[in-house]
């Protein structure tokens, strides 16, 4: 039986050699495990660039919504016929939201959130370099060490199974901006 995501766009303002620039990030969720994964970062979003992130989501055997059979989607605009098509082709039925309709699409909703007040809207991203690696960072940390409310207060992807009874450390991220606490075994 497969599975279903949601997909859903943030924007992120950027200081560059031209000024603020303003960068689409769009990605997609496992519904069921909150797995997410980064399918495009740019400045400007168009069919084209679109079509790609459909062809990489959909491709055999290692696209993301490779096992997926619908997808959640918003109105927006860049959900393009072409988009859509390439996904339908792939296996996966998207699943168009009704208007104004934000708590239907609510895990999606949520990683923006997180994404935002936990790391993008505490930095001065100085660059598209420095906006792929903080959202990079950030996704590690959603996945191997942020613990999940709606999974049990679990991780998604663990990097160790280790809990042990010694000594209290300190996992940093972004110059210490996220945070994981964890004990050595003993």
């Amino acid at each position: 039986m497969g599975g279903l995501a949601a997909a859903d766009f943030f924007t992120v303002e950027v200081l560059t050699m031209r000024g603020l620039v303003r960068y689409v990030v769009f990605f997609v969720m496992k519904l069921k495990t909150r797995h997410v994964a980064i399918a495009g970062i740019t400045h400007q979003p168009d069919e084209t660039w679109m079509t790609q992130v459909a062809r990489n989501l959909t491709a055999a055997g290692d696209g993301f919504l490779h096992g997926m059979h619908h997808i959640i989607l918003d109105r927006d605009p860049l959900y393009t016929a072409t988009f859509r098509r390439l996904l339908r082709d792939g296996g996966v039925t998207p699943l168009v939201l009704p208007a104004w309709s934000p708590n239907l699409n609510a895990y999606a909703e949520r990683f923006v959130e997180s994404v935002k007040s936990e790391c993008l809207d505490r930095m001065v991203l100085l660059g598209e370099g420095h906006l792929r690696a903080a959202v990079r960072e950030f996704v590690h940390h959603y996945h191997e060490e942020r613990p999940h409310q709606g999974l049990g207060n679990e991780l998604i992807a663990p990097s160790t199974t280790v809990i042990g009874t010694g000594q209290m450390n300190c996992r940093e991220r972004l110059g210490g901006l996220l945070k994981f606490y964890y004990r050595e075994a003993a």
